[in-house]
C-alpha cells in the first residue's frame, strides 16, 4: 500500500507534522519570557507578592514548553539530511550560517541562563534573577528572529547570486532584511503574544472557576485579557500590511487565498465557498462585491491577478483558502472575547462565570490561529521551496515511500501522545496550584525567595 503513495507528498506531510508540533512551543516561550519579565518588574516596583505568585506558576509552564520545543526542534534538523538534501546543496551557503547564528546568539543565551531563571530563586539576588529572566526572554526572541529571517528569505530571496546552480551570498544585509522579513517577524511576534495572552487568561479563568481566587490568579488573568484586547487590533492591521507585501512579491498566493481564478477588476471578497480547481470555480460562494480589490489595492476597481496568470506555478487552492479563513475566524473570536473580557474586568474587577467559561474555551485558540496562518504561508509558497530558486520536488531525496510512511506514522503517534500529555499536565498544574493552602505562611517562602523590595516612588 505504501509503495503506491507519492514519496514527495509523504515527505512534505512528515516535515509539516514536525514543524506543526514544534512551532506550538516556541510560540508560547517567545512571548511568555517577556511576560515573566513583566511580572518580575511589577514585583520589584510594588513589592506585591501576587506578581511573584503569578511568576511562580507561569515559569513552570515556560519550562515545560521550552523542553518540548527543544526536543521537537532536533528532529527537524535530521530531515534536512534525510528527506531534503537538495535544500542544503542548493542554498546551504545561506541557510547554514543563518541557522548557526540562531544557535550562537540565541540558544546559548537561553541554555546558559535558563537554569538561573528556573532554579535560582533562593540562590541569587533579585537583580541577578531578573537579569537572567531578561536574557532568556531576549534569547527566545533572537532565536525566532534568525529562524524567521531564513523562512522569509525562502519566500522573498534577496542578496545572493547563483553560481552553477548554487546560491552564494552577495549582501548579507539584504539577505537578513529581505522584503518580507519585517512583516513576517512582527506578525509572528504578535501571534506569540496573543497565544500567551489567551492561554494565560484561559488557565487563570480555569483556576478561578475551581475556586482558586488568589490575587496572583486575578493578576495573571487581567494581564492576559488586557494584552489580548490591546494586541489583536494591532495584529489585524499588521496582517493587512503583510498581505499587501505578499501581493507584491507572491501574487499567486493571494490569488489562492481569495480564490481569484481570472484576472479582473473590482474583485469581490469571498467570505465562504468551496474552491474547485477542476472547474476553476468557487461553489456556493458568499461574496462582498469589490471588497477584495478595495482591501488589497485600496481601490474598489483595482485589478488583481488571477490564478490563470500562474498556470502550473500556483499553490493548491482549497487548503490555502480554508486555512486563511480559519485564521481570520479565530482572530475575530479573539477580538470579540478580548474586548468583552477587558470591559467586564474594567467594570467589575473580576470575571463573570460566563466570561470565565469563554476564556477557558479560548485557552489554545492562539495555537489554532498560528497553525492556520503557518499553513497559509507555507502551502501558499508551493510549488517552490525557495521562491523562484528551488522547487520542493528538486530538493526532495530518493528515500522510498514505505520508509517515509513508517517514520511518519511514528512521528504522528508520538506527537499525539506528547500533545495530549502537555495539555493534561498544564491543566493538572493549574488544579494543583489551586489546591494549595492560600495563606501567607504557606505561600511566603515559595513566592518571596529573596528580600522583598520596597515600592519605588
Amino acid at each position: 500500500m505504501l509503495e503506491s503513495l507519492d514519496p514527495l507528498l509523504l515527505a512534505r506531510i512528515q516535515f509539516a507534522a514536525n514543524v506543526s508540533f514544534h512551532i506550538l512551543f516556541p510560540t508560547i516561550t517567545i512571548a511568555l519570557g517577556w511576560v515573566l519579565l513583566f511580572f518580575k518588574w511589577r514585583f520589584t516596583k510594588t513589592g506585591d507578592a501576587k506578581w511573584m505568585d503569578a511568576y511562580g506558576f507561569w515559569v513552570k509552564v515556560f519550562a515545560l514548553s521550552f523542553a518540548l520545543g527543544v526536543v521537537s526542534g532536533i528532529t527537524m534538523s535530521f530531515q534536512f539530511g534525510t528527506n531534503w538534501p537538495g535544500f542544503m546543496e542548493r542554498v546551504g551557503n545561506i541557510a547554514g550560517p543563518l541557522l548557526a547564528y540562531e544557535v550562537l546568539t540565541a540558544f546559548f543565551l537561553e541554555a546558559t541562563f535558563l537554569g538561573i531563571m528556573l532554579f535560582g530563586f533562593k540562590r541569587v539576588g533579585n537583580r541577578i534573577h531578573t537579569l537572567a529572566t531578561f536574557l532568556v526572554a531576549f534569547g527566545t526572541t533572537m532565536s525566532a528572529f534568525w529562524i524567521l529571517v531564513l523562512n522569509s528569505w525562502m519566500h522573498t530571496p534577496a542578496g545572493f547570486e547563483l553560481r552553477e546552480g548554487v546560491a552564494h551570498a552577495t549582501d548579507w544585509w539584504a539577505i537578513v532584511f529581505n522584503p518580507s522579513m519585517p512583516w513576517r517577524f512582527s506578525h509572528m511576534l504578535l501571534a506569540s503574544f496573543l497565544t500567551v495572552a489567551f492561554l494565560m487568561a484561559g488557565l487563570s479563568a480555569y483556576r478561578w472557576l475551581r475556586g482558586d481566587r488568589g490575587a496572583g490568579v486575578l493578576a495573571a488573568m487581567r494581564t492576559g485579557v488586557f494584552m489580548g484586547a490591546l494586541l489583536i487590533p494591532v495584529q489585524i492591521v499588521l496582517g493587512d500590511l503583510h498581505g499587501l507585501n505578499t501581493l507584491k512579491h507572491q501574487p499567486q498566493k493571494i490569488a489562492a487565498i481569495e480564490a481569484i481564478w481570472e484576472t479582473e477588476r473590482g474583485v469581490p471578497l469571498v467570505l465562504f465557498g468551496f474552491p474547485d480547481e477542476a472547474t476553476r470555480t468557487t461553489h456556493l460562494a458568499i461574496e462582498v462585491p469589490r471588497l477584495a480589490s478595495l482591501i488589497l489595492t485600496h481601490d474598489p476597481d483595482g485589478e488583481l491577478k488571477g490564478l490563470n496568470e500562474f498556470e502550473g506555478r500556483h499553490p493548491p487552492v482549497a487548503p490555502v483558502f480554508w486555512a486563511f479563513r480559519i485564521m481570520v475566524g479565530l482572530g475575530v473570536a479573539m477580538l470579540l472575547v478580548g474586548a468583552w473580557g477587558a470591559w467586564v474586568l474594567k467594570r467589575r474587577g473580576e470575571p463573570t462565570p460566563w466570561l470565565s467559561r469563554a476564556l477557558v474555551a479560548m485557552s489554545f485558540s492562539g495555537w489554532g490561529a498560528v497553525l492556520a496562518g503557518w499553513y497559509t504561508t507555507e502551502i501558499g509558497r508551493q510549488p517552490w521551496l525557495v521562491q523562484g530558486v528551488l522547487t520542493t520536488a528538486e530538493a526532495a531525496s530518493a528515500v522510498p515511500a514505505p520508509m517515509i510512511g513508517l517514520t511518519l506514522f511514528g512521528y504522528l503517534a508520538l506527537y499525539a501522545v506528547l500533545l495530549a500529555a502537555y495539555v493534561s499536565v498544564v491543566f493538572y498544574m493549574a488544579r494543583k496550584a489551586g489546591s494549595r493552602k492560600e495563606t501567607p505562611e504557606a505561600e511566603g517562602p515559595a513566592v518571596l525567595p529573596y528580600a522583598q523590595p520596597q515600592p519605588s516612588a
